[in-house]
Parts: structure tokens; sequence; C-alpha cells
């Protein structure tokens, strides 16, 4: 499937840049590696909201704790003389 881009001239010529760095072959592969990023970011994507949601869930019902409140547990059981 042929599929044409139109890219900023700023864009064209970091594409053609990287083509000249001797990295790629052509723009069009330039085109596909950073198609390729931009898929596995909003996979990551995708995945930390996911992430995000079962924390909210798990926050829904168990509850949750200030993390001034962890803190000054810490230090107390920090400042406990050891037996």
């Amino acid at each position: 499937m042929a599929t044409n881009v139109h890219l900023t001239p700023e864009l064209e010529s970091f594409a053609r840049n990287c083509v000249a760095s001797g990295r790629f072959n052509n723009v069009s592969e330039v085109v596909r590696s950073a198609l390729r990023m931009l898929q596995e970011r909003e996979e990551r994507r995708v995945r930390f909201n996911a992430m995000l949601d079962a924390v909210r869930l798990e926050a829904q019902r168990d509850g949750v704790y200030e993390a001034a409140d962890v803190l000054a547990e810490m230090d107390a059981i920090i400042e406990q003389p050891r037996q």
C-alpha cells in the first residue's frame, strides 16, 4: 500500500539528515522507524493508564494513606530503641 506523507520543511530536513548519516537507506525507513516508536509509546501509555485505573480502583476499595502519616510511622519505627 502506497501512502504519501507531507512533512514540514523541518521534518523533511531532519529525515534527509538521518538518511545522509547512513543510518537509514531512505526517508520511508525514517518514517517507518518513527511510526514504530510512536506505536510503542502509545502502547506504554495505554498500559500506564490501565495501571492507574487499577490503582484508583484499589484505592477506592481499600482506602489510601497520607504520605505524612506513612513518614511519621516510619520515623517512629526508626526511633524505637533496638533490642
